[in-house]
């Protein structure tokens, strides 16, 4: 059996009220809540990759501004591992209606309403990014060495 990770984003965006954008989405016969986030496509530098899935889930431009870490994740749905590169970004404007396929809304929620979701999370690590993110963990966006940009 050949083991095949996913290479995967998610983007941190928090508005200057303490809300965060997050997307509403359906995913294995559930709807649930998770960041922008998405699969890197082939020959994609990793930052455009958080840019291009927040853009086509949310319909805002973003500008990463920090990376936060490398999160792992082996999904019991689907025992699949996700490699989630996630960043910090600032809001530039919003400039569709238009949401990606699978994607019902994004919203702007405060860190008590994301918490109360629960099990409406996609995955630990929706939080656990969040909490990361709250607790000052940022680090340069060099510290990424990307050959595609």
């Amino acid at each position: 059996m050949t083991w095949t990770p996913h290479a995967t984003v998610a983007v941190i965006i928090e508005d200057d009220q303490g809300r965060f954008l997050m997307v509403e989405e359906h995913s294995g016969g559930r709807v649930v809540f998770n960041q922008p986030a998405g699969h890197v496509e082939e020959d994609e530098a990793v930052l455009d990759a958080a840019r291009r899935e927040t853009l086509e889930e949310t319909g805002w431009e973003v500008e990463p501004e920090h990376f936060l870490g490398v999160y792992t994740y082996k999904a019991p749905s689907n025992g699949v591992t996700y490699y989630r590169f996630c960043y910090a970004a600032r809001a530039l404007h919003r400039v569709s209606e238009q949401l990606d396929t699978g994607i019902i809304a994004a919203h702007w929620l405060t860190l008590d309403a994301i918490r109360a979701l629960g099990d409406q999370l996609r995955s630990p690590l929706v939080l656990e990014c969040i909490e990361d993110y709250r607790n000052g963990r940022r680090y340069p966006l060099e510290v990424v060495v990307d050959a595609q940009t």
